[in-house]
């Protein structure tokens, strides 16, 4: 992208950052069904200007309430994933406090999950419940944290719970595995060496990042939605995270390599004698 090409992305993405934040803040107030569809199309208009396409394997779940349960290696999971379907997201606390970002992630209705304080996991889950409960897609970000975008960490199962609090008010919860890939940068084939420039992970810092993006664009990133697992009131979340972490480890592969796997069957979730 040539610097006035970039400029003129820029100053597209405030103008329609400025009008789209008092538009989202007044559907947020009123309760209007415009508060789920805003942040899509902002995401959608952002990939563009930032020369990102998605191609989308499978499709979302319409089964309610649903937990949409992914990997993650960059920020730009953010846009991706809400530019596909109308999702709303659970993020680190400290994300709540960063200028713009946090304030976008706000009005998302984002969940923020305090970390270093294991005794709120109890009431974070219940949120997320509610918010599932509501009609809601909540994206957990399985490994709680992000990685390289060439492996899947290990997921971690204390949120995986949320699922089962919802469980008061209907007879059953859906988790649906989902994987984002990023596989071509201008045309050609990432490989491992070359997915650091998609993928946001460790220390780095943010805004590099994301001018280096802006500068170079031409991204290709492959999501994929696997099958529905159907969740009971007594279904173990360690089952269930180990789960939804093979379905998406699989999908990930596959798509890294060009192929397509949608995780197989769709089963209820077993209970796991204990």
């Amino acid at each position: 992208m040539t610097m006035p090409m970039k400029a003129l992305a820029l100053v597209v993405w405030a103008i329609v950052t400025l009008l789209g934040i008092p538009t989202q803040w007044i559907a947020l107030k009123l309760g209007l069904p415009l508060l789920r569809v805003v942040p899509m199309y902002y995401h959608r208009l952002c990939l563009m200007l930032l020369g990102i396409r998605v191609s989308v394997r499978g499709a979302p779940a319409r089964e309610r309430p649903l937990m949409l349960v992914a990997n993650h290696c960059s920020w730009i999971d953010i846009p991706v994933l809400s530019s596909i379907t109308p999702v709303m997201f659970i993020a680190k606390s400290e994300i709540a406090g960063w200028p713009l970002i946090g304030l976008l992630a706000r009005l998302q209705r984002t969940v923020f999950v305090d970390r270093t304080r294991r005794q709120s996991t109890s009431a974070v889950n219940r949120e997320i419940a509610a918010r599932m409960t509501e009609g809601d897609g909540v994206v957990l970000f399985g490994e709680g944290q992000a990685g390289d975008g060439n492996t899947v960490l290990p997921f971690r199962t204390a949120l995986f719970g949320a699922i089962r609090d919802v469980l008061g008010s209907a007879s059953h919860g859906y988790v649906q595995p989902v994987s984002v890939a990023y596989t071509r940068l201008h045309g050609l084939p990432m490989g491992r060496q070359f997915r650091s420039w998609a993928a946001w992970y460790g220390d780095l810092d943010l805004l590099p990042h994301f001018l280096r993006v802006l500068r170079d664009g031409a991204i290709d990133v492959v999501v994929t939605f696997g099958q529905v697992i159907a969740v009971e009131a007594d279904a173990d979340r360690k089952l269930l995270a180990r789960r939804s972490e093979d379905a998406v480890r699989r999908m990930t592969a596959a798509a890294l390599a060009g192929r397509i796997e949608l995780s197989g069957e769709a089963v209820p979730l077993p209970v796991e004698t204990r």
